[in-house]
């Protein structure tokens, strides 16, 4: 008889489960770039009075703009320099140990985030923000990985773009209600309360982490692979990042150029429209700013399931590309209404994540899939950090209480056509090496891309014992 966990809806209900690991954190991300208002608004508003149907005066914590953006800089540099040992120890202590951590980490760190609301007008305030951030980021980057990792056993060779998109259709749905509801909840029970509503909604992802844990478990075993996967993350050392290959470190740097242009982007979006366009009101500009995750929430199953039948993942990562640069064109340059530009990147973004990211177990082995999903994220978190600190440079270091100069916005911008134009630059050298090497991102079907995985896995187990036989002999040697 066929034990349930061979079965498809026993690995489609661990997904389930595993997509809601970062619903609640991706809804807590981005609601500094929501309520950026508030953040940056001044500590008192006296006699404030209405222009245009919006106050003169946002009362709020008192932020730079500079000090804004080291929130989301500080997030993306605690993810570059932990998700890379939380590779190797998910890697060497499996997928459980990750997933109970990192969850917890994020719960830690968004309680510590809205605490730090609560000292406004205060020396605290900022520190214990940074903090907050910091804890959530080494949380919520690191649990990624961890999800990734799920998906990647239980549906490779099978859906996996489709479960890859899926997962960011959870995580992004959580983004999109968070540009929704957040700026309404706001005004109605204030700035702490919507922070600490973002901390509960983290809870209930530790609840599904330890769901998750379950399933996992329960189904290792009915497979009979619990074993077998321990010893073979006995077998996992740091020395095995010397055996990644070019095109995997091509592909970070695509990745990590693509998503330049995105994170950064809308971490300012919100503001950035009500300070070029007339007539958007903050709630109108956070729906407008949302329409990213938007489109990529409604897209991404269906373009997974597009890239599993054809392929042709790093023609798709090019293309994602040379599409994004009228993005940034238009919003430095036009005064073409903002939606257009946001749903525009949203489109370009689902495809990018789509096909990106499931690139990375075609070219790794299983066995060190989490170190090399880590460093790909601390890549890509270095240079999202490094971005939001340069954003923050160029639009100033004075009080959000007059508008930012729209020169300023228009290099920003030129800023994100840059990193546009480096993801071309790297995908294009990713392809010609790819098809040097038998052409395994681009394959056409499911399957072709499921019999290069096995053969490729089967060299790289070789190598990994041999080189453990090889180890042991010089031992007896000596």
């Amino acid at each position: 008889m066929t034990v349930p966990a061979e079965k498809a809806y026993y690995r489609f209900l661990v997904l389930f489960f595993n997509c809601l690991l970062t619903f609640g954190s991706y809804f807590c991300f981005d609601i500094p770039s929501v309520l950026q208002d508030q953040f940056q608004g001044n500590l008192t508003c006296s006699n404030a009075t209405r222009y245009n149907g919006t106050l003169d005066c946002v009362e709020g914590l008192g932020m730079t703009p500079e000090q804004y953006n080291l929130l989301y800089a500080i997030y993306a540099w605690t993810n570059a320099l932990v998700v890379i040992v939380a590779g190797f120890l998910i890697d060497k202590l499996g997928n459980r140990f990750g997933v109970f951590l990192f969850s917890f980490l994020t719960v830690l760190g968004s309680s510590v985030f809205a605490l730090g609301s609560h000292f406004k007008g205060t020396p605290y305030l900022l520190p214990l923000m940074l903090t907050g951030r910091l804890l959530f980021g080494a949380g919520n980057g690191s649990l990624t990985i961890v999800q990734n990792r799920i998906t990647a056993f239980w549906f490779r060779g099978k859906e996996l773009a489709l479960a890859f998109g899926l997962t960011l259709s959870f995580s992004r749905l959580g983004s999109v209600l968070n540009f929704f509801f957040t700026q309404q909840f706001e005004s109605h029970f204030g700035i702490q309360w919507t922070l600490w509503g973002g901390t509960i909604l983290c809870v209930l992802g530790f609840c599904a982490a330890i769901t998750v844990s379950v399933l996992d478990k329960v189904g290792m075993k009915q497979r009979g692979l619990d074993g077998a996967i321990q010893e073979e993350s006995k077998k996992v050392r740091i020395q095995d990042v010397r055996r990644l290959s070019l095109r995997y470190w091509l592909l970070v740097f695509t990745i990590m150029f693509f998503y330049n242009g995105v994170f950064p982007f809308v971490a300012d979006a919100s503001k950035f429209i009500q300070d070029k366009y007339t007539g958007y009101s903050q709630r109108e500009a956070a729906y407008i700013a949302g329409a990213v995750y938007d489109s990529s929430l409604v897209l991404s199953a269906a373009v997974g399931i597009l890239i599993d039948h054809v392929g042709l993942r790093g023609i798709f990562a090019v293309l994602c590309a040379v599409m994004t640069l009228p993005v940034f064109a238009l919003l430095a340059f036009t005064f073409v209404p903002p939606l257009v530009s946001t749903i525009w990147l949203g489109i370009t973004y689902s495809f990018a994540a789509a096909s990106m990211w499931p690139s990375i177990p075609l070219v790794v082995p299983q066995a060190t899939l989490g170190t090399a999903m880590g460093l790909a994220t601390s890549v890509q978190m270095v240079g999202i950090g490094v971005s939001n600190l340069i954003v923050g440079q160029i639009l100033g270091t004075k009080s959000s209480e007059a508008k930012i100069p729209l020169w300023r916005w228009q290099q920003m911008m030129i800023f994100m056509l840059a990193n546009t134009i480096g993801c071309i630059c790297t995908s294009v050298v990713l392809n010609v090496f790819d098809k040097r090497q038998g052409g395994a991102l681009n394959g056409t079907t499911k399957r072709s891309q499921a019999s290069e995985q096995e053969a490729r896995d089967a060299v790289d187990t070789t190598t990994l014992l041999s080189d453990d036989e090889d180890a042991d002999e010089r031992r007896s040697i000596n």
